[in-house]
């Protein structure tokens, strides 16, 4: 019998003590050192909140928060990160809905002190012998949150068994990994990315590299990449958009193995960034949050006979354990190279959301098989791979982050008391997505609403322009026809 994640994490420490776990700021620091960390924690929450399961997490850049979570996911527990930067309102909502009693965080964080505070920055050293004994694959081992339609974050939990499924299916995956491997680690701990970029490196005794703080972050990830010859790096497609004029003068041969997932991957800048890193094995990858990281694959190759759609590289097949499937908007299954929506079932699955009504049209059953709409539209080709083509609704992705529109729309609304409004995703000259917010009527100063969206959504969802129309453009139906508003700002640029 195979081990699960968190066996490998401990077989991991017992071996590799000497070994480098992490460079976080240019600081090295070796496994021994993260398991003091992870032990003294571990003490902690069993002596300021014994019995509970669920433990906030300020996902900051240090030691300490990624001793943090291992310290929930070595004794049992459920961790919920938590960004440091986000709007007070959005990390009440989540401590609500998760019920939260417990944050720990590196230093103390006034603005988050809506409940019980465990500072680690300074925690003793502690004698805890950790223990595997309460490992349980039917219970949660994170919870994230991602945008909501309502103004609220949907809570998205992510068994112990689902983990373990994608560790198990990453195996499969043939990357020939060691503890010599160097893996890059870009994303916020709020972005499920995350967790394939530390974990998976942990349980094989590799080092992880994580981004410094300040700065850009393209600039950032191509600094790591060449200064520490990283072998290993999932990124968000729109890195590659903003490293392109750089290209000529980018080359990693160092890199072992390119992943890229969480946005559309364009098959022009593919090829360019193929030359960037002669001797790497390119792959796209695809999944939601609520099958676990990522689920299909589509191998690059370098023949140029890469499979793409409106330019769009395939994402590929199902990995072990997962099934995918094409249904139309009844849940009928779909034969052939029709398109319809995306749907999902397998191990990686989540068996729903946290408190929401969302999972009676979120989720459906066939034959006995439990399947997830994923909202993407895609079909599949004659030899089985699948191609994206759009989302069935208005939810986007930008930079690796799911947003859903309606949701800006709501807060914006909520403070403008105007309904005339709408919120869209155009791309820029460099062809990447820009939230834009436009208003129907005469032009009025917005500055004030902005001021007071940003203290109700994170950054990433802010409107970068804002644009006001006399008139609503409508379709048949007396909707707002936003492909027509699309087109009417596109050509007044």
């Amino acid at each position: 019998m195979s081990m699960n994640f968190v066996d490998q994490l401990y077989a991991v420490f017992e071996v590799h003590g000497e070994r480098n776990a992490f460079c976080i700021e240019g600081i090295f620091y070796t496994y021994k050192e993260l398991l003091a960390k992870t032990k003294s924690i571990a003490a902690s929450l069993n002596e300021k909140a014994p019995g509970e399961r669920k433990i906030g997490i300020l996902a900051t850049n240090c030691l300490e928060t990624y001793a943090g979570l291992l310290a929930c996911l070595m004794t049992g527990r459920t961790y919920i990160p938590i960004h440091p930067n986000h709007p007070p309102e959005r990390t009440r909502q989540i401590v609500e809905q998760s019920q939260l009693q417990t944050i720990l965080c590196n230093k103390y964080d006034r603005q988050n002190a809506v409940v019980r505070l465990i500072v680690t920055e300074n925690l003793d050293g502690s004698k805890i012998e950790l223990s595997n004994s309460k490992y349980n694959s039917a219970a949660d081992a994170y919870i994230l949150f991602t945008s909501g339609s309502t103004g609220i974050p949907k809570g998205v939990p992510i068994t112990y068994g689902n983990l373990d499924s994608f560790i198990t299916a990453f195996g499969k995956l043939g990357y020939q990994v060691t503890c010599e491997d160097r893996f890059l680690q870009m994303f916020d701990l709020t972005f499920d990315l995350s967790v394939m970029s530390y974990l998976v490196p942990l349980c094989i005794g590799a080092c992880v590299y994580t981004l410094p703080d300040e700065g850009m972050k393209f600039t950032n990830v191509y600094n790591i990449l060449e200064e520490y010859n990283v072998t290993f790096a999932l990124m968000v497609p729109s890195i590659l958009a903003s490293l392109k004029q750089y290209f000529h003068e980018i080359d990693l041969p160092a890199l072992r193995y390119s992943l890229f997932c969480g946005e559309a991957l364009y098959t022009e800048t593919t090829i360019g960034w193929m030359k960037c890193a002669p001797n790497a094995i390119v792959e796209n990858v695809y999944g939601p949050t609520e099958a676990t990281i990522f689920c299909m694959t589509y191998p690059v190759t370098r023949d140029g006979l890469i499979e793409d759609y409106n330019g769009i590289i395939s994402i590929g097949k199902s990995m072990a354990g997962m099934e995918s499937q094409i249904a139309d908007s009844d849940g009928h299954l779909l034969e052939g190279e029709v398109k319809g929506e995306l749907c999902l079932a397998g191990d990686q699955l989540t068996m729903g959301y946290l408190n929401s009504d969302r999972n009676k049209t979120a989720f459906f059953e066939h034959n006995g098989t439990r399947y997830y709409r994923t909202g993407d539209i895609a079909f599949r080709t004659s030899n089985g791979n699948f191609m994206y083509a759009g989302r069935v609704d208005h939810q986007v992705k930008i930079q690796g982050y799911r947003i859903e529109l309606s949701e800006i729309e709501f807060h914006l609304r909520q403070i403008t008391n105007d309904s005339n409004l709408v919120a869209l995703a155009i791309p820029n000259h460099a062809g990447q997505l820009e939230i834009q917010a436009v208003f129907e009527g005469q032009y009025i100063d917005v500055s004030g609403t902005l001021s007071e969206l940003e203290t109700k959504i994170p950054s990433y969802m802010m409107p970068t322009q804002v644009h006001f129309v006399k008139t609503f453009p409508l379709n048949t139906n007396g909707k707002t026809d936003r492909n027509e508003l699309t087109k009417i700002l596109n050509s007044t640029k």
